[in-house]
């Protein structure tokens, strides 16, 4: 199986044409069951491989952490006895070095995102244990402000990290890890700016968290409009961004209304299913997912507890998963004519910005 953007390497590469790529693309969407505009692509295995390969990386790289903390507890870079930056650097390098095989010349998805994941990962953490190990863990006792400092330092060398993997492997998740990174350095600043006032100002951080899903959402939005048809890496880009976006858009809204406390009643059960249909329409219409799937333990728990209202207290939880598996199956079924009945009555700026109903119509096509 190829991926569209091995298609997209293959052209540019000069060993099909782009004519012979459309035609490909036309004849594997004929030949399938279901049109691809229903299906929301992006690259994660080809083959037993990739999971095979994963978990041998995986294995590799826990213990490079684990030989990195041993060697770091020896040297005495440990934290208060406890974790060594000699851990997270061994795990980036490894994974670097993993990467220039496995994702440079193998090309193998699953393989890619948690090398990508792994190298982040240990930059964010060597920064951290880096800072914290000169600094001295005394100095962060009842210092938010400091924290926040070093949390905002280290977000922004992983955030350096992540743009160097991107330039060199240019793996589609890179730029989601970028921005979260970019994220976590706005909450390390405002949880600095609070200081001595950060527990009190909770709803505070779930705003700003909030804002910065909204912008993470529209920058998500801006890769989506720039491939409307769904056919080069960049909507892989906007597929990890919208699923970076999702979570930090759906737990704020749901937290800051007072439905996250574990006591939902009637009224706002009823809310949340309200607040679930409008992220449906909303996911209808820009033709992804995640908004969907990040609010779904949300609408579960209101549903149970409007069933527990009712009195059908024994089949709550039965009859919360049958109505919402079901909807859910539906609107996976009928996703493109539910889609479509959104986007067509939209404003015409509106809709030139979302991505096409028809993407068959925009693959290029063989010359006669």
């Amino acid at each position: 199986m190829y991926s569209q953007n091995e298609i997209d390497e293959a052209v540019s590469a000069g060993a099909i044409t782009p004519e012979a790529a459309g035609a490909l693309r036309s004849f594997v969407e004929g030949q399938r069951s279901l049109p691809t505009q229903d299906e929301e692509q992006f690259r994660l295995i080809t083959g037993f491989n990739d999971i095979f390969v994963s978990i041998a990386a995986a294995i590799l790289l826990f213990a490079v952490g684990w030989i990195g903390q041993w060697i770091g507890e020896r040297a005495g870079t440990g934290i208060d006895h406890g974790p060594s930056f000699l851990a997270p650097a061994a795990v980036a390098a490894v994974s670097w070095s993993l990467a220039l095989f496995f994702t440079a010349r193998r090309r193998m998805a699953l393989p890619s995102i948690l090398l990508l994941l792994a190298f982040v990962g240990g930059v964010l953490l060597t920064s951290a244990f880096v800072m914290v190990f000169a600094i001295g863990p005394s100095a962060f006792e009842n210092n938010p402000q400091l924290g926040g400092v070093i949390g905002a330092l280290s977000a922004a060398i992983a955030a350096a990290g992540a743009w160097l993997h991107w330039r060199r492997f240019h793996v589609p998740i890179t730029v989601a890890a970028g921005a979260a990174s970019i994220a976590a350095i706005a909450v390390g600043l405002l949880v600095a700016a609070l200081g001595a006032n950060v527990e009190d100002a909770k709803n505070v951080i779930l705003g700003f968290v909030l804002l910065l899903g909204i912008g993470t959402f529209l920058f998500a939005m801006w890769w989506d409009g720039s491939d409307r048809a769904r056919i080069t890496r960049r909507s892989d880009v906007a597929f990890w961004l919208h699923l970076l976006a999702a979570p930090m858009i759906v737990h704020p809204v749901f937290t800051l209304l007072g439905l996250n406390d574990g006591n939902a009643t009637m009224g706002e059960g009823l809310v949340v299913v309200l607040l679930y249909i409008a992220l449906g329409v909303t996911a209808l219409a820009i033709d992804r997912r995640a908004l969907l799937v990040s609010a779904l333990a949300y609408v579960l728990f209101a549903m149970q507890q409007l069933f527990r209202e009712f009195g059908a207290v024994e089949l709550n939880i039965a009859l919360t998963g049958l109505i919402i598996g079901s909807a859910l199956l539906m609107l996976s079924a009928f996703w493109h004519q539910a889609r479509a009945l959104i986007v067509r009555p939209l404003p015409e700026g509106l809709r030139d910005r979302l991505p096409l109903l028809d993407r068959a119509s925009a693959i290029p096509q063989p010359a006669a």
